[in-house]
């Protein structure tokens, strides 16, 4: 341990004293976030391109063993439903100027029995964290800090990160909110864009002593409405239904099992929160 010496008096470590006007010690973080966007996307394919499609395809849905396959001829179908998959938008950043506390060792000749620094003498002594004998001198301070975070998030109704696959941008209906209530399509919450990207991002560092400026800026926030069709075909020999969903702007079909997964997780997500009072 360093002793500082002067006229008066004699203590063990030196600790610099810093002082900035600009420092802001307040707790509340300077928070910048747009007003939410709806988009619902144009359907640009017809549902008879997928009635054909399905049919080329149906009967992989009920041939899930070796042991049990299926004739197209056995496969019947039983209807097609059209509805839209909300899909959150989000970019942010988060920034943060602020001191943390530092210890300098500085290690010494054995030989050296004063330091002088900034008009200060110093007597050397062990060192906290060596095992051996040592000659050190500790001063303490204060280093300045700027940390920047960024993301850009496209997450499902649950707030999970969704497939990007399965994506498909395409242009927006003129009546977009028009359409959203008239629909009844499915709400997604205010806050859960905000509430996920500043989860993500906005982390004030552990060892943050002194804020100088602490901000978080969302300047995108969308909720996109993508339209979907839903094929559902009938096995006659075993009374057994399954489904296969398409994209209503690229026709390509949707992974099913991705958002059974989703769905699973988003429930018990939700049940947490409920159990916990969230």
């Amino acid at each position: 341990m360093s002793k500082l010496i002067n006229k008066e008096k004699i203590v063990t470590t030196a600790t610099a004293e810093t002082k900035d006007e600009n420092v802001d010690n307040k707790d509340a973080i300077k928070e910048k976030i747009a007003s939410r966007r709806t988009i619902v996307y144009q359907t640009l394919i017809d549902p008879a391109e997928l009635r054909i499609k399905g049919e080329k395809t149906k009967h992989k849905l009920f041939n899930n063993s070796i042991f049990e396959r299926h004739n197209p001829s056995e496969i019947e179908f039983v209807s097609i439903e059209k509805y839209y998959e909300p899909f959150v938008v989000v970019n942010g950043k988060y920034s943060i100027d602020y001191y943390r506390q530092s210890v300098y060792a500085l290690k010494l000749d054995k030989d050296v029995r004063e330091v002088v620094l900034f008009d200060r003498t110093f007597v050397p002594g062990k060192a906290w964290n060596s095992s051996v004998y040592e000659y050190c001198i500790k001063i303490e301070g204060e280093e300045r800090l700027f940390k920047e975070r960024k993301a850009f998030l496209i997450l499902n109704k649950y707030g999970q990160d969704a497939n990007i696959n399965d994506f498909r941008s395409g242009p927006s209906e003129d009546n977009s909110l028009e359409l959203v209530a008239s629909l009844k399509m499915q709400e997604i919450p205010s806050n859960l864009d905000t509430d996920v990207i500043r989860e993500r991002i906005a982390q004030r560092p552990f060892d943050a002593n002194r804020i100088v400026t602490e901000a978080l800026e969302i300047d995108e926030r969308s909720v996109i409405y993508a339209p979907r069709f839903k094929l559902t075909y009938k096995c006659l020999s075993n009374g057994k239904q399954a489904c296969m969903e398409f994209d209503g702007v690229s026709s390509k079909r949707i992974k099913q099992k991705e958002y059974a997964i989703s769905a699973i997780i988003g429930d018990m997500i939700r049940e947490l929160k409920r159990l916990v009072g969230l």
